[in-house]
């Protein structure tokens, strides 16, 4: 009898954590474009621009490409690209959009490509949810949600802190 208790318990816990990760992530669909893991951090007060960040599939057999967005929360929406340069990091807008080829995945994330929010109207805020419109060539306009993290989160399932990683031991090193 406890053996039974016990295992339904377990198959319950594991029926919660598997509805706890898919309610986080909404995943939206514009034509054959699936959005997810649409997220952002959050901003200090006076702050003019925000970083966007989400994973796009193209479940199609045809390419689309991102063009641009809006939001209410910034004066302009646009994609940008951050890339290093001999050493000296850069960003800049993406002329014509990002392509997203059939069949293929491209995500925007810190480091690399973005949605850019210009002319912040207010603070991103970290447990609040930022309605951004894409707008798509091919798939047209679509609504995503962002979640916006704590100010150094690294992705949608951090929290907010930047992590820390153990450095590697060496011998004879005083630390």
């Amino acid at each position: 009898m406890q053996f039974r208790i016990l295992t339904l318990m377990s198959i319950v816990c594991l029926a919660m954590a598997a509805w706890a990760a898919t309610a986080h992530a909404e995943d939206v669909k514009v034509g054959d474009l699936v959005i997810s893991q649409a997220w952002s951090r959050a901003t200090p007060s006076g702050a003019k621009t925000g970083g966007g960040y989400l994973t796009i599939e193209n479940r199609g057999s045809a390419p689309d490409r991102l063009i641009g967005g809006m939001a209410d929360v910034a004066g302009k929406v646009q994609v940008h690209e951050m890339s290093t340069d001999n050493g000296v990091m850069k960003m800049r807008p993406v002329d014509n959009g990002l392509a997203i080829d059939a069949g293929k995945t491209v995500k925007l994330a810190p480091g690399g490509y973005h949605l850019m929010m210009m002319d912040l109207k207010a603070p991103l805020k970290q447990g609040d949810k930022v309605p951004v419109t894409l707008e798509f060539e091919k798939a047209g306009k679509v609504t995503v949600s962002l979640d916006v993290k704590g100010v150094g989160a690294q992705g949608p399932g951090s929290g907010g802190k930047m992590e820390m990683k153990k450095m590697p031991d060496h011998p004879g090193m005083k630390m």
